[in-house]
């Protein structure tokens, strides 16, 4: 288990309270390699969590659609349904937070686990003291958005947004995000007319922890003209050359 940081001093009733949960976080473990499995069970119990361990991607899913989680740790490589397949299938009928875990690094790799409706991704080997900050990360835009009022609107010309009822339109026509398209374009919405670099973007829609490449932010500006600006022939979203993005009229 070189290569994980399990000398971790986190205080486990300072994130419960910092996320606003009363009873324990059940964390859902689905990892085919036991030691990593158990590994990461023995430390997030020490942390207060419950956890539950499964190894079969099939079983993971029955099990999933059975029984109430408030976060799932997925790998990608699982026997019987992969990864990728579970977490789209879990979207189709929930927004449980959903960590993706993998050896493998490729951005392209990253961008079909986010596009999955994955909220994170973490490449192995990690540090347990990050993986801890994900998951804080991770159940604290949950809560958040758990609190949003049901009829706000976030609005740009005849762009429309409601963040509670995770619905976005242009003029009457309905508009079909994965869940990270729709973080980045709530985010651009409520900070309509500013000029939002990529650092930005990338600590409040990936979160603070994020280590990844930022190309990341500019695949995903493609994502969301291709299925607005391009789709409905109007601008939207315009790029700032050498300083970032902004949705403007």
């Amino acid at each position: 288990m070189s290569g994980y940081d399990f000398g971790v001093s986190w205080c486990a009733e300072a994130m419960q309270e910092e996320i606003s949960m009363s009873d324990p976080i059940r964390i859902f473990i689905v990892e085919d390699e036991r030691r990593i499995a158990r590994f990461l069970q023995i430390e997030l119990e020490h942390e207060g969590f419950e956890t539950d361990i499964e190894e079969d991607g099939n079983r993971a899913f029955e099990r999933l659609m059975q029984e109430s989680y408030d976060l799932i740790l997925l790998d990608v490589m699982l026997p019987g349904m992969d990864g990728l397949t579970i977490c789209k299938r879990v979207r189709e009928v929930s927004d449980v937070p959903i960590i993706m875990l993998t050896a493998k690094d490729e951005i392209e790799d990253k961008v079909s686990g986010l596009d999955c409706g994955a909220d994170d991704y973490m490449t192995k080997p990690f540090a347990m003291q990050e993986l801890l900050a994900r998951i804080r990360n991770a159940m604290r835009r949950r809560t958040t958005t758990d609190h949003l009022p049901i009829d706000e609107k976030l609005q740009i010309n005849d762009l429309v947004m409601y963040p509670a009822r995770y619905e976005v339109q242009v003029g009457t026509e309905p508009v079909q995000l994965t869940r990270k398209e729709f973080s980045l374009l709530e985010f651009m919405l409520r900070n309509k007319r500013r000029v939002l670099s990529r650092d930005q973007i990338l600590q409040q829609v990936w979160g603070y922890d994020y280590s990844g490449d930022t190309n990341v932010v500019d695949v995903y500006i493609r994502y969301l003209r291709a299925k607005i600006d391009e789709r409905f022939n109007k601008k939207y979203i315009y790029t700032v050359r050498g300083v970032g993005y902004a949705v403007k009229d």
